[in-house]
């Protein structure tokens, strides 16, 4: 599979390829988040094993803008606003669990209803999203790359994409994650600067320079209720899932989170003339 073991696979944007506007004309933002963790611990833990991250990526004027007004209206119907009250931030977890606000979500009626506005508000988002999954287990036993940290790895990964897509359609982006404490989020900067610096393997720093518009990720917390963030924060968990799953020959449980990734099914990033998802939409290292 394009992708396996190291950061090459195609991607939209490839030296030569004709781009459809004029560069600068429209503005992205990649929104990042994770599923699993990043450590070398119990690798040989199906639970452990596998980091994926997911990236979303949104033209950040009225699209998002729309988006964003939507998931917020769409909260406030179900669950009630105030100006005062702190923003209800979808986090799978919780809503899985059941915890805080989403305890309400034990009634039946109100659940259904949850249900089907997310759907409803996921499936008319205008996005595009890359899932980049690591074997960690495998990955530890390659010591000649220069972003050992699984984590860091699977970023370069998806800024490839994220960059090769910008140039495709003449556009330029920057990048936000999710803040992840103190010393994790210095390291992450690190990384981030230094993949622009020096490019990847198969990737030139020019090339992320171009049209990439800040040479730092901004950092969020979850409280702050970012939609880009919390829409992939729902979405990241089913589709690591999904392709664990591919690679495995087996079939994801048809849960809610599989219901949600049908409603985003079509945004899943592929390549521009074949319509090919695989190291374009679904990339997977070892």
């Amino acid at each position: 599979m394009a992708g396996a073991g190291d950061l090459r696979g195609p991607f939209s944007g490839l030296p030569g390829e004709k781009t459809l506007t004029t560069p600068g004309e429209r503005t992205y933002r990649l929104y990042i988040d994770e599923s699993g963790d990043h450590t070398f611990n119990l690798v040989e833990n199906d639970n452990h094993r596998y980091l994926g991250l997911l990236g979303i990526w949104f033209d950040v004027d009225a699209p998002y803008k729309v988006f964003a007004e939507s998931l917020h209206q769409f909260k406030a119907d179900l669950f009630g606003w105030h100006p005062d009250d702190s923003p209800i931030c979808l986090h799978r977890k919780d809503i899985k669990e059941r915890r805080g606000i989403f305890g309400r979500l034990k009634d039946a009626e109100l659940n259904r209803r949850f249900e089907a506005g997310l759907i409803e508000v996921i499936a008319e988002a205008p996005f595009q999203m890359t899932c980049v999954v690591i074997d960690k287990g495998a990955h530890r036993t390659k010591t000649y790359r220069e972003l050992f940290h699984p984590y860091h790895y699977c970023v370069a990964a998806l800024l490839e994409r994220f960059a090769g897509w910008l140039n495709f359609a003449g556009a330029r982006g920057d990048v936000m994650a999710e803040s992840r404490g103190a010393m994790e989020d210095k390291e992450l900067l690190e990384a981030f600067e230094i993949t622009l610096q020096k490019g990847t393997r198969f990737h030139t720093s020019q090339a992320f320079q171009n049209v990439l518009t800040s040479k730092k990720i901004k950092l969020k917390k979850k409280e702050h209720a970012i939609p880009g963030l919390e829409l992939a924060d729902l979405l990241a968990y089913p589709l690591k899932r999904e392709m664990i799953a591919e690679r495995r020959g087996e079939s994801p449980p048809a849960d809610f989170s599989a219901v949600l990734l049908d409603a985003a099914r079509a945004k899943i990033n592929c390549q521009a003339y074949t319509g090919r998802v695989s190291g374009y939409g679904k990339v997977w290292l070892d």
